[in-house]
């Protein structure tokens, strides 16, 4: 797909941290030297035609002040993992959960939850409270023992001057 000047102008700008205001797309827009509206369509128009897979934030979760985290695994069935992911989903605590279908007959694990907290034992807190308020049951807590360098892609670099 060829990206028009302005596309590439916007995915220079998106493709780092976004500008740390309460008007994001504003500032993207004036950096970029369109419309705040035209920066909201671009990238919808992007993400719907499969141009760009993904639009999100990442947290630091050690700066809002959750040192600890756990990624779950559960096991749940086919037909139990939409309300599960949708209790799970709303859960404060809970930063994102996905539904993963193992091949392998020794991992029967398909649900993960993404849980932070200020300890061990709150994140426990939180795998209990899904047990009972879910169909969730059966799971593994797989601690972070150690918090690898996360980096986006860069696909387009400022040009050259």
């Amino acid at each position: 797909m060829e990206f028009t000047d302005t596309e590439k102008a916007v995915l220079r700008i998106v493709q780092k941290n976004l500008p740390d205001s309460l008007t994001p797309y504003a500032d993207i827009a004036e950096a970029a030297g369109i419309t705040e509206a035209e920066v909201l369509e671009l990238l919808s128009g992007l993400k719907e035609s499969g141009a760009i897979r993904r639009f999100g934030a990442s947290i630091k979760h050690q700066r809002t002040g959750w040192t600890h985290n756990a990624m779950v695994a559960w096991i749940v069935s086919p037909e139990d993992v939409d309300e599960a992911g949708r209790k799970a989903a709303e859960h404060p605590r809970i930063s994102h959960c996905y539904y993963r279908p193992s091949p392998y007959p020794a991992w029967p694990y398909t649900f993960y939850t993404m849980i932070h907290g200020k300890s061990e034992q709150d994140c426990l807190d939180v795998v209990d409270e899904l047990r009972r308020t879910t169909s969730l049951e059966t799971c593994e807590v797989l601690e972070s023992l150690k918090e690898l360098k996360k980096i986006s892609m860069t696909y387009f670099a400022e040009p050259a001057k």
